[in-house]
């Protein structure tokens, strides 16, 4: 149970249980009925000591109606959060005959200026002052003089009026303060869902980009043992090398990802360094040790003193690269592929990945599409754009345009 909750009692019950439109009006808290009551009994106090002093030049039915109409006045206070203006508007008239009347009146002016805006306390306010007025001539005190009677109603009234709106502004600000720490509660909420819906994504992009790769590695070696039964014992020794090690590098890459989306931006001295420009040599020979017949040609401005291609644009085409080769394995086996890299700083960086159709049926993949979703978006995150679909002279290629700022 936290603070706040065990000191709800001390609360008013709009800040306990705040109302909302159409919903039931809120329960009393404790705080709440000891200030009624002490209202009630501070109202009462006064109808006494009103009635008291009246009893000495008033007849017998006279007392009995003060005593009679501020008892029905003090009683009627506990209405004065349900019905507040027209609380303070009976009491207001009663109290022009029945002096007795006057503390109720003054709480339940009260009661207005906490819960009504200013126009309706001002003319509330007004009527007050007015039987306030009237009552001195009507019931006059013999032992006050009636000047310094309705200066005195006057005042009361105007202090009671501002302390009740005084009370109003306080509500006002610890509501809008609630408001406030609400709604950045429910932003905090949405930002921490974002995040956690980027980080999804990021999770499902790493491991679609990395892990296809190998897993269609493994399935390339793995169909040709499958096939192959009576390949020799170094081919078979040769590809079950290869597909440990893929399996070992998928482990590795997939330990990275996780590492890296469980501790963002803290690097170990044992990570492996991210994938550039400069590996796609690796990948294109890894993908040739599978079989593929794969064309590389690199046409990037590495002359002396010219600038290098950032790291960021350079993962984003290795990956890129990647995802094209790996769909070519999936889609268009045993064809060639092409993988064109060029650019010029101020120019961009073109990176196209092309194969032919395939000569025979190739059987439906899970998932097709995705990876291309996952590029188009890895594109459009590096300020660059990327184009697919079939290609004008036949098979299908991938084009993607990455800025290299000069």
């Amino acid at each position: 149970m936290t603070r706040t909750e065990r000191q709800r009692w001390l609360l008013p019950s709009h800040l306990v249980e705040p109302g909302e439109s159409g919903a039931a009006r809120p329960r009393r808290t404790v705080r709440d009925w000891i200030v009624d009551t002490s209202l009630f009994l501070l109202a009462a106090l006064v109808g006494l000591i009103a009635a008291d002093a009246g009893a000495e030049y008033s007849s017998e039915p006279v007392i009995l109606f003060d005593q009679l109409a501020g008892a029905a006045a003090c009683c009627a206070l506990w209405l004065r959060r349900r019905r507040p203006v027209g609380l303070a508007v009976g009491l207001s008239l009663l109290s022009v005959v029945a002096p007795v009347a006057g503390g109720a009146v003054l709480a339940s002016l009260f009661s207005v200026a906490v819960r009504r805006p200013f126009r309706e306390v001002a003319w509330i306010g007004a009527l007050a002052v007015a039987a306030s007025t009237v009552q001195v001539f009507v019931r006059p005190d013999p032992t006050l003089n009636a000047g310094i009677a309705i200066v005195l109603g006057f005042v009361l009234i105007l202090l009671v009026t501002a302390w009740g709106m005084l009370v109003r502004s306080r509500r006002q600000l610890v509501e809008a303060l609630r408001e406030r720490a609400r709604r950045a509660e429910a932003e905090a909420e949405l930002r921490a869902a974002q995040a956690q819906r980027l980080a999804r994504e990021a999770i499902a992009r790493e491991m679609h980009d990395v892990l296809a790769h190998r897993l269609t590695l493994l399935s390339v070696h793995a169909g040709a043992l499958e096939f192959r039964p009576d390949a020799p014992p170094e081919q078979i020794a040769r590809a079950a090398g290869v597909i440990r090690d893929s399996a070992h590098e998928a482990l590795q890459d997939l330990r990275e990802i996780i590492g890296v989306l469980r501790a963002p931006g803290e690097n170990g001295d044992g990570d492996r360094p991210q994938p550039t420009l400069a590996t796609l040599d690796a990948l294109v020979a890894e993908s040739r040790e599978a079989g593929a017949d794969i064309v590389l040609e690199l046409d990037v401005d590495t002359a002396e003193g010219a600038p290098a291609v950032p790291a960021s644009t350079g993962r984003t085409a290795y990956r890129i690269a990647q995802e094209g080769l790996t769909n070519c394995r999936k889609h268009a086996p045993g064809t060639k592929v092409t993988v064109t890299v060029s650019g010029r700083p101020g120019e961009g960086l073109d990176v196209t990945v092309h194969n032919p159709a395939p000569a025979g049926p190739v059987p439906h993949v899970p998932g097709s599409g995705q990876g291309l979703i996952g590029l188009t978006e890895r594109a459009a995150l590096a300020g660059g754009r990327l184009e697919h679909g079939p290609a004008p002279g036949g098979g299908f290629a991938l084009h993607a345009w990455l800025p290299w700022p000069s």
